[in-house]
């Protein structure tokens, strides 16, 4: 026995270190460099601490993706960014419709613990991934297999995790949204989260309990894969926040119950989990060297500050949006929203020095994109290499104009949308509602299909699917999407509240999909108007900003069974019920993968759990998601 489980210890060693070499991008000196054997530690410790389970493909009767005709002599390198692998996949490979089997799976371990943390010098209460914020980066190629091991030492509080923007190809079980695809972890519990990298680019992952997640449990999320512009090294993610000196949670019961004036602002922002403050602190220092081509992967893990960010003297090349190569563009500035991400190629051409990099909430000339107290001074430093340490730097920022709204790309992939089935699009009314609770205290809910959605934690939606229950309360908001291989189109309008109106943008982001966005604007939307909105080649996106006292319309196309949360990102919103679940090919739910141990082990502990504990668990006033 002993034997036998050294020579598969072997085996998977020797795969790691082969896929390793053969898979990851090749440059001087890139993040991977130090990622990858991090990332190796992880398969190695994973076989030999835990026992081996002999993991059948999660999908046996769903259609393999097709093959993308081989490109011979095709190797990622600075000057060849398009490739990726010798004589298969490249930038002109659809990630939609085909990508690789590696036949690697990359193993993590998260522990998540109550702890106290002072990221710019103020101590506040936190909950901390494996002792850091952000959490541990989740690194793997195009094709690979990932694998978490999430475990609940929290003293109080449920949790699940949610891999923003994966498409979790007929995986739904994985999608980590208590109340839809599982139950919460229970204290002292563990899940095993497993998914595929179908698409490359940069994500994040992150809590889907309330707004669990700003006070610590997120990470990014970095899947290495072509690129539709060249760069010597890859300087991985920089994620950025607004950020609170109490709990979030502490804020969300305070926003919850605060009638007809904006949600309290911010206190200030990190860059990469830190900033500096009258308490203490640092900037975030970021090492460059003259010369040189760096990609940067820009990730927005905000609770309610959509951002605009920018390096003084160094335009972005933009090159990706989500997960979704696009055609590249220059830009000083770029909007990104809550949960939005862009990669970007920056040039380091300027005079040796430090450069400021900026974050800038949207504020003006109204705070319709969030609120800050210490907007203008949320920064870090880009240092070349043989500058001060000693001196900021003294650069001045490029002006722009402020906006809350999407950036304007082309996408790299030609798509046609077609137009004819709108007629038969479905609308989705959004619309704050205020009103008072069972303790007659005033509560406010967002509706975004007009009705607040409430989740049932222990009773998730996809495991009624599984026992054969398709019978759901009204409150769920769960909207059946039927018809493989067809189009769905959804027209979300804002009406009048009640009983007074608040006109905000919103950043709606769909699970399980991208979707692509046909059209925006401000007012009233008519099919009449068809003429504005935009079928060929339209923009593909997991995040888009719905405007203020506006309409947004996407589709996409139904070919992944499953649950599949739709909602508002910022965090006080989806609390508050601006969500809807889409219910898609429900009869096809039998075929996608149950969880790696089945509903059975989490749903049962959560269950035993959370009658002695739910008074102080959950505010009743709370979705949950």
């Amino acid at each position: 026995m002993r034997s036998s489980a050294l020579a598969c210890l072997c085996l998977v060693l020797l795969a790691t270190l082969a896929s390793a070499s053969a898979h990851a991008p090749n440059s001087t000196r890139q993040a991977n460099d130090v990622a990858w054997p991090d990332t190796i530690w992880h398969d190695i410790k994973w076989f030999w601490l835990h026992p081996f389970y002999d993991y059948s493909p999660p999908n046996p009767t769903a259609k393999p993706p097709a093959l993308h005709p081989p490109t011979p002599d095709c190797v990622n390198a600075p000057n060849q960014r398009n490739c990726w692998t010798p004589g298969g996949y490249d930038i002109n490979t659809d990630p939609y419709a085909s990508w690789p089997e590696t036949g690697v799976t990359r193993s993590y371990v998260l522990e998540i613990r109550n702890s106290t943390g002072a990221p710019d010098g103020v101590e506040r209460p936190m909950l901390l991934v494996n002792g850091q914020y952000p959490g541990p980066t989740i690194y793997a190629n195009w094709g690979d297999w990932v694998e978490v091991s999430v475990t609940n030492y929290m003293q109080d509080n449920g949790t699940g995790v949610h891999w923003h923007g994966i498409r979790q190809w007929y995986t739904s079980a994985e999608d980590g949204v208590p109340g839809v695809t599982e139950c919460p972890i229970a204290p002292g519990h563990t899940k095993v989260y497993r998914w595929q990298a179908t698409q490359y680019g940069t994500s994040w992952w992150h809590s889907h309990w309330s707004v669990q997640y700003g006070d610590g449990i997120a990470g990014s999320i970095v899947v290495y894969g072509p690129s539709t512009a060249n760069y010597d090294i890859d300087l991985g993610p920089l994620p950025f926040t607004d950020w609170y000196y109490e709990t979030v949670s502490a804020r969300s019961y305070i926003v919850a119950h605060t009638y007809g004036r904006p949600p309290t602002e911010a206190d200030t922002g990190l860059i990469n989990g830190t900033m500096v403050s009258e308490s203490g602190g640092h900037y975030y220092t970021t090492p460059v060297t003259k010369g040189k081509r760096y990609k940067l992967r820009l990730i927005n893990m905000s609770i309610d500050n959509n951002f605009a960010v920018s390096l003084d003297d160094h335009p972005f090349l933009v090159i990706g949006a989500n997960f979704s190569p696009i055609q590249p563009y220059l830009a000083d500035w770029v909007f990104v929203a809550i949960g939005q991400r862009y990669d970007v190629v920056i040039e380091t051409s300027q005079e040796v020095g430090s450069y400021w990099f900026r974050a800038e909430v949207q504020d003006q000339p109204v705070p319709d994109c969030g609120r800050n107290a210490n907007n203008g001074n949320i920064r870090s430093i880009f240092r070349y290499d043989g500058a001060s340490k000693a001196d900021l730097p003294t650069s001045s920022p490029t002006k722009y104009v402020q906006r809350c709204s999407d950036e304007v790309f082309e996408p790299y992939f030609n798509t046609s949308v077609p137009g004819e089935p709108l007629k038969t699009a479905g609308q989705l009314d959004t619309a704050i509602h205020f009103g008072a609770n069972v303790l007659n205290q005033t509560i406010v809910k967002w509706g975004l299909d007009t009705t607040p959605i409430y989740l049932q934690w222990s009773g998730p939606t996809l495991e009624k699917v599984y026992d054969g229950n398709l019978s759901f309360a009204a409150a769920a908001n769960v909207l059946e999407v039927d018809g493989e291989g067809s189009w769905s189109y959804w027209i979300m309008q804002e009406v009048p509240g009640t009983p007074i109106s608040v006109s905000i943008p919103h950043p709606i982001h769909l699970h399980g999909h991208d979707f692509f966005v046909l059209g925006h604007g401000v007012g009233n939307f008519s099919s009449t108007g068809g003429s504005t909105l935009n079928f060929v080649d339209p923009v593909r996106r997991d995040t888009a900003m719905m405007p203020a006292a506006g309409w947004l319309v996407v589709a996409f196309i139904v070919d992944n069974p499953g649950a599949w949360l739709m909602h508002c990102h910022i965090a006080w919103h989806a609390a508050q019920g601006m969500g809807v679940q889409f219910l898609e090919m429900a009869g096809n739910i039998s075929e996608i993968a149950e969880p790696v141990h089945g509903f059975g082990e989490t749903c049962e502990s959560w269950r035993e759990y959370y009658p002695e504990h739910a008074a102080y668990l959950r505010d009743a006033d709370d979705s949950g998601i």
